[in-house]
């Protein structure tokens, strides 16, 4: 049975906003005494919360459907709908979130961030809203917005001070048992260890975290073994602890050999920008197993060659539980180094300030091929909202989406884009609604489609002159001439007589 997720998808789906209402007040002596439609309400919007208590996706692994509420409609007396309610999910610190083509949104690394991962829909404004000096009493109102609907890719990487790192079945899901109040699976046999596993240590006054995770083998940083599955929840931590095993019986194996080849995984995995590389953060070494007696021979003999490398070596037996006290308060001052670095590193607020291009009109059209000519496509956050909003039933909220716009520059960038009376334009993206456009321009100058300089207008011909005429009248007279002497030689061919002419 699954106990432990680290990485799922959720399928999330914000509240639709509520319509607006159509109302007029109806008083004694004042039968339409002025529009009273309320607005409609906000859909919720879903919420994510990173939450120290909890430590797993589990959760939206059985149940990865989430939804917040839809807004309430607008009502008379300019009573506005309900709000839907904000719809909060809590997951672990260290929660990566990503959109489905990968792309990272957001790292929740501390304790109380919070993200708005899906938006709910706008509410509707009521007739009240929209009445002006001009349009007194609207007989239409606007209709809510949907929310976004999409799916998102939550990863855990785990939070921990040190990371424990090593073959499988060296030991480290026996030390984290030995050295806090954890109880993770233990067995003797190679990857026992599916899931990371966390323990908190108390040493002295200092009190940290270590993560058992999986077993570490050669071609990990490629997807061997457990993998990136392992690696992953390694990039957090502020120190290693490598777990080497003194006391293994397979050939072809020993603790020189294994961190060479941890070392080198370690090395290749590559790190989120910004962070520290693995092989640059405090490392210290714990030969385990010296309770067996070839272990401890073992472990005496590797340990003048790594200290030489520059590691500090501990000798330890999880069973036993000898030189575990020295071990935890030597990861206890590592930690305590790394904090004191961390606390003194002044991280600046980050202020995004992202102005408006001056050349942004709000929406782009892009010219689309079509069988039956070229298809005007308009794509941009308002006109797609506005057409949203509109109740193509009601003529008169037709009329006020073509005078929004009108007002954004709508019309003229189709007509500078080689769109003519009668071309097709599609607002939004994917099967939107498709309009034949009929341009509402206040001259018919703006159709003029001449090169600079000239005007098609200019040559059309003037009034014909007298001799302009009197050539067409001469050229009409010939031709009823011709017609007559035609019919005679007909008649005197006997192709018909008289009484056909009757």
């Amino acid at each position: 049975m699954v106990t432990f997720v680290d990485h799922v998808t959720l399928h999330l789906r914000a509240g639709h906003g509520g319509n607006g209402c159509v109302s007029v007040r109806r008083e004694k002596f004042k039968p339409l005494a002025g529009p009273d439609g309320g607005n409609g309400g906000h859909g919720g919007d879903i919420v994510l919360v990173s939450d120290p208590q909890t430590t797993t996706l589990l959760g939206f692994h059985r149940a990865p459907h989430k939804s917040s509420d839809n807004g309430g409609p607008g009502m008379g007396d300019h009573r506005a709908g309900a709000n839907g309610e904000e719809l909060e999910l809590m997951v672990p610190v260290g929660t990566v979130v990503k959109d489905v083509e990968g792309n990272e949104l957001i790292d929740m690394d501390e304790p109380g961030m919070r993200f708005v991962i899906a938006e709910g829909g706008q509410g509707g404004l009521g007739n009240a809203a929209l009445s002006t000096t001009k349009r007194k009493a609207p007989g239409f109102a606007l209709l809510g917005t949907e929310g976004w609907q999409g799916d998102v890719l939550l990863e855990l990487k785990t939070v921990a001070d040190v990371a424990l790192v090593g073959y499988p079945s060296a030991g480290k899901s026996s030390l984290v048992a030995a050295l806090s109040a954890a109880k993770p699976k233990i067995a003797d046999y190679p990857f026992t260890t599916l899931h990371p596993n966390l323990g908190v240590v108390q040493a002295g006054e200092v009190r940290y975290t270590v993560a058992d995770v999986p077993g570490l083998i050669e071609g990990a940083s490629e997807g061997k073994g457990l993998g990136l599955e392992f690696l992953r929840h390694v990039e957090r931590c502020s120190a290693l602890l490598h777990v080497l095993d003194c006391g293994t019986l397979e050939p072809g194996r020993d603790p020189i050999s294994d961190l060479d080849i941890i070392l080198g995984e370690l090395g290749a995995y590559p790190v989120p920008e910004g962070q520290l590389p693995l092989l640059e953060r405090p490392q210290l070494i714990a030969l385990n197993k010296i309770d067996i007696p070839e272990a401890r021979e073992l472990a005496e003999f590797v340990k003048p060659e790594l200290e030489a490398r520059g590691y500090r070596v501990f000798e330890i037996s999880t069973a036993t539980h000898e030189g575990l006290r020295q071990l935890s308060f030597a990861l206890a001052e590592q930690v305590e180094t790394a904090r004191t670095a961390a606390a003194a590193e002044v991280k600046p607020a980050k202020i995004v300030i992202r102005p408006r291009a001056i050349d942004d009109a709000g929406f782009v059209i892009k010219v689309e091929g079509g069988s039956h000519g070229n298809i005007y496509r308009i794509i941009g956050a308002k006109p797609e909202r506005w057409v949203q909003q509109t109740d193509f039933t009601n003529d008169e909220a037709v009329g006020f989406l073509a005078d929004r716009l009108a007002k954004l520059g709508v019309e003229d960038q189709l007509f500078k884009s080689g769109a003519v009376s009668g071309s097709t334009v599609v607002i939004g993206r994917g099967n939107s609604i498709v309009f034949d456009w009929e341009p509402t321009l206040t001259s018919t100058a703006e159709l003029v489609t001449a090169p600079r300089g000239t005007d098609a207008r200019l040559d059309s011909p003037r009034r014909r002159t007298s001799n302009q005429r009197r050539e067409e009248y001469y050229d009409l007279m010939d031709a009823k001439s011709e017609a007559r002497a035609e019919l005679v030689r007909e008649k005197e061919a006997g192709l018909w007589d008289t009484e056909d002419e009757s």
